[in-house]
């Protein structure tokens, strides 16, 4: 995720949602946006441990087309509590199909990146995606480089280069894949900007799942492996936490300021780490420990910053 949709839709809704005020029309409350984002990092963290166990079975393309059809009949029922495919009509077809495209090729490198490295490495790595968005939207979208912002992207590759450790020795292929999508990812969501301001969230997300499924439908069916009965759960698995993970984001900004949530969204790491522990056995060395930190650190100091006067946004428009 990261895509996943990390996922999924999931890197480029939770960056644009983490640089905007808490949304209005709903109570302020900090015990119901932690109890969203408790379904967001628990979606996360599942999203991660069972794609890791269905990649190892299905070819990469296979398993993301599967989750984009069946995202669909899922989003079904949001699609018809928006208005149903009336409200899905867009002005931009074109941005929707730039911005997927690119999305589908950084969903695809996490997932193969989620078959070569560790889960806790991979996901420390996601985290440089706010980063990147920084950097492309100043040279992009005109947004202001401040101090504060530079600062926190050179923490953040500092700590990618204690993970990646080019000066080691031989660079894993994985944390490069990892860090080429995690920019992937970051381009997505300055491509994604313009639309949020006349889409709807749904429509946003039902466009995604349309355009990357149309995107993988070929070399899906290029490598199709007919999934065991086991696999089969597992990618119903996927689909359903890469398509409400982000509902569940998106609900608990209405009652919290980003400065609020996005910081929770840091448990994911350890919880992520200790759940590959649990399940595949796999220790976390003190490198990635030290970087994942320094990563984390550098999204604290983006996104902690001091507060601004409250703006107003639709809520139609998420």
């Amino acid at each position: 995720m990261t895509d996943p949709t990390h996922t999924s839709a999931r890197p480029a809704i939770t960056s644009r949602l983490a640089s905007l005020p808490t949304l209005t029309g709903a109570t302020p409350s900090i015990s119901r946006a932690a109890l969203w984002m408790a379904g967001w990092l628990s979606l996360m963290v599942v999203l991660a441990i069972v794609g890791r166990g269905v990649t190892r079975q299905l070819p990469v393309f296979q398993v993301m087309e599967v989750r984009s059809l069946l995202g669909l009949v899922m989003l079904a029922p949001l699609v018809q509590a928006a208005g149903g495919m009336r409200a899905m009509h867009t002005a931009f077809i074109g941005r929707h199909v730039a911005r997927n495209v690119i999305h589908y090729a950084a969903q695809y490198g996490w997932f193969v990146a989620l078959t070569l490295i560790p889960l806790a490495q991979l996901v420390s790595i996601e985290f440089t995606m706010p980063l990147w968005t920084a950097l492309l939207a100043a040279a992009f979208l005109a947004e202001r480089l401040t101090t504060r912002k530079v600062l926190a992207v050179f923490v953040g590759l500092v700590g990618v280069a204690v993970i990646v450790r080019p000066t080691a020795g031989t660079i894993a292929p994985g944390k490069v894949i990892a860090l080429v999508a995690a920019v992937g990812f970051a381009v997505s969501v300055v491509l994604v900007k313009s639309l949020t301001r006349t889409d709807s969230a749904v429509a946003i997300i039902f466009w995604m799942l349309i355009v990357q499924s149309v995107v993988g439908l070929v070399p899906a069916l290029w490598t199709w492996q007919w999934p065991s009965p086991a696999t089969w759960a597992g990618l119903v698995v996927i689909a359903f936490c890469g398509t409400f993970s982000h509902y569940c984001m998106t609900r608990a900004m209405r009652h919290a300021d980003a400065t609020v949530v996005i910081p929770m969204d840091f448990l994911r790491v350890p919880l992520t780490a200790i759940a590959a522990w649990l399940v595949y056995a796999e220790a976390v060395d003190t490198w990635t420990m030290l970087g994942a930190t320094l990563i984390l650190g550098a999204n604290a100091l983006n996104v902690l910053r001091r507060p601004s006067a409250p703006s107003t946004v639709q809520t139609g428009n998420r």
